[in-house]
Parts: structure tokens; sequence; C-alpha cells
């Protein structure tokens, strides 16, 4: 036992060299990402936060009769935020949404071409497989350090975590949708004379909508997850009166940022749902 822990690998040492050697040679371009989302992020909440709350109540009820013509989810959502404005917690609420919109589009943006190519290529998803594994089990503590090292405090470390846990779901289902589309619709797609462009737009990608679909409200329930986790690198929202409270044993505060937090969770899976969706569930 002794020779064993003596003769110890260095994957920890081997990680942090890594690290260090991506700061000496890259350190402009994290940097120009890290000034490029807190740009993007900070102009987005600055938005919405100028906006009047009632107005921007507005636009999502009208968001959810032109989704899904329902009144008793337009009833639901405006009671959600008038709560939430009665507890305090606009502009957090908003800064949440912000964060987890912008993680949620660029893990869809990149995440949805990759499950493509992994459903025609069966090879690059036996590579992926693992990658995704690691990604979605390892705990999000162990990278959210070198990305806070390579990003500093604020928005990014906490978006760039969220993206490296959420980003597995968009890529999974989108490959399971695209493998199980019937090969009969395929062969009635080529026998019209589709070019593979076309027989991805037109038919593949229209019937793995669903599992897409599936993979989008994922994304964002994962994404949510990791409020708290990226208040803890400083990214502003929910998260934070959340480590606020549990550093002071607020009970009150805790609880009244929890039923924010779950409120928005809701909203957004409900709203983010496709009647397709809806039913087969």
């Amino acid at each position: 036992m002794n020779w064993l822990t003596e003769h110890k690998l260095p994957l920890g040492d081997t990680m942090e060299t890594f690290v260090n050697w991506l700061i000496d040679v890259a350190s402009f371009f994290f940097d120009f990402i890290s000034v490029t989302l807190e740009t993007l992020i900070f102009a987005l909440v600055d938005g919405l936060e100028w906006m009047n709350p009632f107005a921007v109540v507005a636009i999502v009820l009208a968001l959810v009769w032109w989704l899904h013509r329902s009144v008793g989810m337009m009833i639901f959502v405006a009671a959600a935020f008038l709560l939430i404005m009665n507890l305090g917690y606009w502009q957090e609420t908003i800064q949440t949404l912000v964060l987890v919109i912008t993680a949620t589009m660029i893990s869809v943006l990149v995440g949805v071409p990759i499950g493509i190519a992994a459903a025609h290529r069966p090879l690059l998803y036996t590579v992926l497989r693992p990658i995704l594994d690691l990604m979605q089990t390892i705990p999000t503590f162990v990278y959210l350090i070198p990305t806070l090292i390579l990003f500093g405090l604020g928005y990014v470390p906490g978006l760039i975590s969220t993206i490296i846990f959420a980003i597995a779901a968009p890529i999974r289902l989108t490959y399971l949708g695209i493998s199980k589309v019937p090969n009969e619709l395929r062969e009635a797609g080529l026998a019209f004379g589709c070019t593979k462009a076309k027989l991805l737009y037109k038919v593949e990608l229209p019937a793995a909508m669903p599992s897409i679909m599936a993979g989008v409200t994922q994304c964002i329930m994962l994404s949510l997850s990791m409020v708290v986790i990226a208040a803890l690198v400083g990214a502003d929202g929910l998260g934070k009166p959340v480590v606020r409270a549990l550093n002071t044993v607020n009970i009150s505060q805790g609880f009244e940022a929890g039923v924010a937090i779950v409120l928005v969770a809701i909203m957004l899976d409900r709203i983010c749902k496709t009647p397709n969706s809806k039913a087969e569930g």
C-alpha cells in the first residue's frame, strides 16, 4: 500500500501545468472571451432592468399566448412574476434569466450541430460518449476552479461552467432523435430526390424535433440548477441570496429565494415545451 501511494500518478500536477500553460500562451484569448460575454450579459441585464417590470411580464405573456394559446398558463406565469416581485427578487430573477438563456442558447447552438454530426458518424459519437459522461458526472467544483483562474470572478466563469454541465443534454438528445428517424422516411426523401442537406432539413430535423426540444428543455433545467454554483464565483442572480442565506443561516431568505428559483424553473419548463413534447410526456 505504501509503495502504491509513494508512486502516485501526477494527474493533478499535469492538469495544473496545462492550465498554467494556457494562461501563459492564450491569456489574451480568454480575456477577449470574458470581455465579450460580460458585455453581452450586462447589456441584456441593463436592457431588461431599464424596462418597466410589467412591460417585461406583458412580453412574456404574449410569448406564452403565441406558443401555447393557454389562458391557464398565462395566469400562472403572471401570478409567478407578481409573487417574485412581491418577494423583492425581480432584479435577481432578471439576472438569472439572462444567465440561463445565454447558457442555453450557446449550448444549443454548439450542441445540436455536434449531435447531428454524431448521428451521421457513429465513430464520432463513440469518441464523444466518454467525454459527455465525464462532463455530466464530474463534480462542478472541479472545473469551476480552472474556469475561475482563466476567466476571473463574475458572470463568465459561472456561464462557462454552466455550459460545460448543460451542453451534454442537447448533444445526446439530438443524436438520439436523428439516429431514431425511421429509415422509411429517409428512403422516401431520397426517392423524391433530396440531397443530404435537404434530407436533413426536410426529413430528419422535423422528425427529431420532439427529442431536440426535450434536449433544450433539459438544458434549461440543468443551467438553472447551476445558479447557486455560479453565485459562488461572483455571478449575480437568485443564487446570491441563497448563498448569503446559507452563510448567515437565514431560513426566511433561503426559502424565499428557493421559491423564486422554483417558479422560474417551472415557467421556463412550461414555456419551452412544444405541444408534441407535452403529448409525449
